[in-house]
């Protein structure tokens, strides 16, 4: 079964958030857009690639009202550690979400039970806290966050205009559709 379309379990967890630690929720999320952003864990290779990312494009997300949490298996202090020891990381401005319980990553049906570890995945949740986007793949493939920040946009818009769709590529600005019986067979 998809996790489009369905609200976020319940949960309760510790993140490190610029320099303290913070609880992050079902509930501290409602209210905005949010962005989870699975990891299989901290001090890896590929991860910290993927932060920076994020941290480069953090502006773009808050100037779009939403908020971005970097998810691993590690606890708080692991994420502590992390963000004081690498350049890269030490960028965020951002949630790093611990989830050592795996509550999140089976949650998100990111968890690989042999490794207990979390598959790289990227979920876009509505202030109802309703899963508009999922992507999830490999941990060998980093991601680029502009992807997610233009589906963000996307899921922005259609929410505020009903009865309209993004097309492909669509980016923020462009031409949306709004689907008919007239548009079947014509594009």
């Amino acid at each position: 079964m998809s996790l489009i379309n369905t609200t976020i379990v319940p949960f309760k967890t510790t993140a490190f958030h610029n320099g303290k630690f913070i609880d992050v929720s079902d509930e501290s999320m409602k209210g905005k857009w949010s962005v989870l952003i699975f990891m299989p864990a901290a001090f890896t290779f590929n991860c910290p690639t993927e932060v920076e990312d994020a941290a480069d494009n953090y502006a773009e997300f808050q100037k779009a009202g939403a908020e971005v949490y970097i998810v691993t298996t590690d606890t708080h202090f692991s994420h502590k550690v992390w963000h004081e020891t690498s350049p890269a990381v030490g960028k965020a401005k951002f949630p790093l979400v611990g989830d050592p319980t795996h509550v999140l990553a089976k949650a998100f049906d990111v968890y690989i039970p042999e490794e207990g570890l979390a598959l790289r995945g990227t979920f876009i949740v509505n202030p109802e806290g309703v899963i508009k986007t999922a992507e999830v793949h490999s941990n060998e493939i980093a991601r680029d966050v502009k992807e997610t920040l233009r589906k963000l946009k996307a899921a922005q818009y259609t929410a505020a205009h009903p009865g309209e769709v993004c097309p492909a590529k669509w980016n923020e600005g462009a031409k949306t559709l709004a689907p008919s019986i007239d548009l079947v067979g014509k594009i």
